[in-house]
């Protein structure tokens, strides 16, 4: 299949994968909180009511709003707190997180659990690093994080061998997205680019999906991968790699060269990657 974004994928390609990976429809829900937050004046009452209405969702925003990226001191036990504290993108960023770990169902409930605990940890250490940068929005990447491998589920779900391909390329070092496009008709990043297209993310978060393993993705000209969409590969592969190296894991995701092409990118050096590496301890542990 072509390295092309979502939007230049051949018709006989995405025929391939509509035709070979169930994609879940966006859920009412996500529309609707995404129609309120895209009002000039959105109303956080609305939302708030919408969050209540579902624990999971309510149980997510007061998470969220008691994290080291949101925590001002005070820890708040009301959903109608939360929702004031977060604001209005990142309501929409807890209602669509809870949606897509509602839409992946027939797989073992440990391995589920396992796999959305990690996504959460990794979205909320990605914001924690954009929030040091100049120009990269700390909600979006929360929401870029947490859909950058949320095809993975689909996947295992449609292959019954998918799981032992990941023990095998994790084991070998091999990188995941290697490992799939050999034994299956498509990969994790073109699916993760379609999920989020029929969700009515942003176009720039499918391309960053499409793109987050591309090794040269720092080099593609910007009218293949705009500046922003690389700050979101770019925060999400830090914080990634710091992850597997804090939890002593192989990293079949990122690997060293991607990794320090990231740091590159943001222009972390020696200095500030103590402080990083600090800060994803951090997220890590506030999840554990």
């Amino acid at each position: 299949m072509s390295s092309t974004s979502p939007a230049e994928l051949s018709h006989e390609d995405l025929q391939k994968v509509m035709a070979t990976v169930d994609i879940p429809a966006c859920p009412a829900v996500v529309s609707n909180a995404m129609a309120e937050a895209q009002k000039d004046e959105p109303d956080l009452r609305r939302l708030a009511t919408l969050i209540s209405n579902d624990p999971a969702m309510s149980a997510a925003a007061l998470k969220l709003a008691n994290s080291p990226l949101y925590r001002s001191g005070t820890r708040i036990s009301g959903v109608r707190q939360a929702v004031e504290r977060l604001g209005t993108k990142n309501v929409v960023c807890i209602v669509v997180s809870v949606a897509l770990r509602a839409s992946v169902t027939g797989l073992p409930a440990a391995w589920l659990e396992a796999f959305w605990k990690r996504s959460t940890q990794l979205a909320l250490a990605a914001a924690l690093i954009a929030r040091r940068q100049y120009g990269i929005s700390p909600d979006a990447a929360y929401t870029y994080t947490l859909f950058h491998d949320a095809a993975i589920p689909l996947m295992m779900k449609r292959f019954p061998n998918y799981g032992q391909v990941i023990e095998a390329a994790v084991a070998d070092g091999r990188f995941l997205v290697d490992a799939e496009g050999e034994f299956f008709p498509c990969t994790h990043p073109i699916v993760g680019s379609l999920l989020v297209r029929n969700w009515g993310l942003p176009p720039i978060v499918g391309l960053a999906i499409r793109f987050h393993h591309e090794m040269d993705a720092y080099e593609l000209p910007d009218k293949t991968l705009p500046g922003g969409a690389l700050s979101f590969i770019a925060v999400t592969q830090v914080a990634e790699h710091i992850t597997h190296e804090l939890l002593g894991e192989n990293d079949v995701e990122v690997g060293t060269e991607l990794y320090q092409k990231a740091l590159a990118h943001l222009g972390v050096g020696d200095d500030e990657l103590d402080d990083l590496k600090a800060q994803v301890a951090e997220a890590i542990g506030a999840d554990a």
